[in-house]
């Protein structure tokens, strides 16, 4: 293994130690108040931390963050160790990150495309060396130049210039790319995919478009059932390593409980995932499989903390209700 990878690795190990994990997250939702919630926040790695280089950048948490600032300074947290994280690997390293990183490109264009139609918009993720096709969407001055934009980056065509177009688009490309890039995150990324297919179908009951259906197609096979009208009918539809997002659901009531089910199944093989590289590491110190699969595994955990975090602050404040979803969450 490369210097840059063990280095690489190490920071990832070190960034782990960063989450504030379920503990954590019960303290922000017994604060008593949303307010209370926030000074927590910003005491933890979640805070804010100035960076010389990048001074109107967001990097964490505010004092004083209303509700939507709060969990925009959690997003960018994550994304803000992300980028320190590829700042010490070898350039493969930062290929994968930059893939894993797409959440926060699809978060920017979906929020270009409200600044394009006039609405109120957060501001874009500074995503660096991170970045895919991101400045040159940011440029785009019409829905339809930022489709184009798309069509030609590995984003592809989503099928049209609507919010719908490319929230869908867009995230099912995502998930074909991780699937394609990273064998060890295939399950997560398919199985995403199809709840995000079954949420359209089955709880908003839109179908999905034309483009939207083949892309679908295309992610999650050519059995896919993009018609289904139940939970059951679209599972059986599913490949393998996709099908086992919907398997504890029996109606779309329950695909909250589908997602959960996602990110539990997420902390459960990341943490598998950096024990098992970290033993092929020691018996193999030239494969640079261990060293990807530990960083993989890393970004997947902190990844699971921000949105337990995220999830703890939307309950702050409130009836200790909250306290008993989070756990049956966690």
């Amino acid at each position: 293994m490369s210097a840059a990878w063990v280095a690489g690795t190490v920071r990832a190990r070190a960034l782990e130690r960063r989450r504030i994990g379920i503990d954590g997250a019960r303290a922000l939702l017994s604060a008593g108040s949303f307010p209370a919630a926030v000074e927590i926040l910003v005491r933890s790695p979640y805070g804010h931390r100035g960076d010389a280089r990048e001074p109107t950048t967001r990097h964490g948490v505010h004092p004083g963050d209303d509700p939507d600032a709060a969990a925009y300074g959690v997003a960018a947290a994550l994304l803000w160790n992300l980028r320190v994280l590829a700042g010490w690997l070898p350039a493969h390293g930062t290929q994968t990150l930059r893939v894993l990183a797409g959440w926060f490109e699809i978060a920017n264009a979906e929020e270009h495309v409200r600044e394009l139609a006039g609405l109120p918009a957060a501001p874009p993720h500074a995503l660096g060396s991170l970045a895919t096709a991101w400045p040159r969407m940011a440029a785009a001055r019409t829905p339809d130049e930022l489709r184009a934009v798309l069509t030609t980056s590995p984003w592809r065509d989503p099928g049209g210039a609507g919010p719908r177009d490319i929230q869908i688009g867009l995230r099912l490309a995502w998930a074909e790319r991780v699937s394609d890039r990273l064998p060890a995150a295939r399950p997560w990324a398919l199985g995403g995919a199809a709840l995000l297919v079954a949420r359209e179908l089955l709880a908003r009951r839109e179908p999905l478009s034309e483009p939207a259906r083949a892309m679908a197609r295309r992610t999650l096979g050519s059995r896919l059932a993009t018609g289904a009208s139940s939970v059951g009918e679209l599972r059986d539809s599913l490949p393998r390593d996709a099908r086992w997002a919907l398997a504890e659901v029996t109606d779309s009531e329950q695909l909250w409980q589908a997602e959960a089910n996602w990110w539990r199944r997420l902390h459960t093989d990341c943490t598998m995932l950096a024990a098992r590289s970290s033993l092929g590491d020691a018996r193999d110190p030239g494969a640079r499989r261990g060293g990807e699969e530990s960083v993989v595994g890393a970004v997947g955990l902190l990844a699971h903390d921000a949105w337990l975090v995220t999830g703890a602050l939307a309950g702050a404040g409130r009836d200790g209700d909250a306290l008993e979803l989070l756990d049956a969450l966690a």
